[in-house]
């Protein structure tokens, strides 16, 4: 019976990497992922010598039938995110869907637990946890003023994921409905120059105009009770 093991990876910090999936990315034939540079460099920190093979959002079928073919001629195969958990807010969820659908009860998806950058983001919020909401990315165009709008009627925590390129826009779309409401963003989180910023959207946007904005941000909301 094939096995997909679902392996998630470091989202800075290459220590954060588990035994548990170092030791099942070395016993696989291939291990699939985003982008096949930024896994190799996660492979030869640690002396894994299995092969790359991209699988994203822009991989057309004929990629998910080669996969399901390398399955069935008997190879191991992992799956990998750039950074974290795949199937949140990635496109591995798409993939698991197809080798169920093709396999059925025939296929065994192992996940093989770790990070995670919304679960990190949460652990440090002092935010609500047992209830909360998880959005991916916002809309870049169309249907981003819907997001928001959801974003900001939704009673419990909120989290989701912003780029260096759009984060100002988006604090601009929030500060317009909800100016007061506490929020954390972490950026840059467990590298070098991990920041959490913390208070109400207002304080953050300043304090964030007056310090780096590179790198991936994670955007955690508090409950509409913790405005000021």
């Amino acid at each position: 019976m094939p096995i997909l093991y679902v392996v998630a990876t470091p989202i800075g910090n290459l220590k954060d990497i588990s035994e548990r999936a170092k030791n099942t990315l070395s016993l696989v034939d291939i291990v699939l992922c985003e982008d096949t540079r930024v896994t190799q460099i996660l492979l030869n920190q640690y002396k894994i010598k299995a092969e790359v093979m991209s699988y994203h959002q822009h991989s057309k079928k004929s990629k998910t039938q080669k996969i399901i073919r390398l399955f069935e001629e008997g190879s191991d195969i992992a799956m990998v995110t750039d950074a974290g958990t795949p199937s949140i807010s990635d496109p591995g969820g798409k993939l698991i869907e197809e080798l169920i659908l093709h396999f059925k009860d025939n296929i065994t998806i192992v996940p093989i637990p770790g990070p995670s950058a919304l679960i990190t983001a949460l652990s440090v919020s002092g935010f609500p946890a047992d209830e909360f909401v998880f959005l991916g990315f916002p809309p870049h165009k169309k249907g981003r003023q819907k997001f928001f709008n959801k974003v900001c009627d939704i009673e419990s925590t909120v989290v989701f994921y912003e780029s260096t390129h759009r984060i100002f826009k988006t604090l601009d779309e929030l500060e317009q409905r909800t100016e007061n409401r506490l929020i954390i963003i972490g950026r840059e989180l467990t590298k070098l120059h991990e920041t959490i910023y913390r208070g109400t959207v207002s304080d953050v946007t300043e304090e964030l105009k007056s310090t780096s904005i590179k790198g991936e941000f994670v955007i955690v909301l508090a409950p509409k009770k913790y405005e000021r």
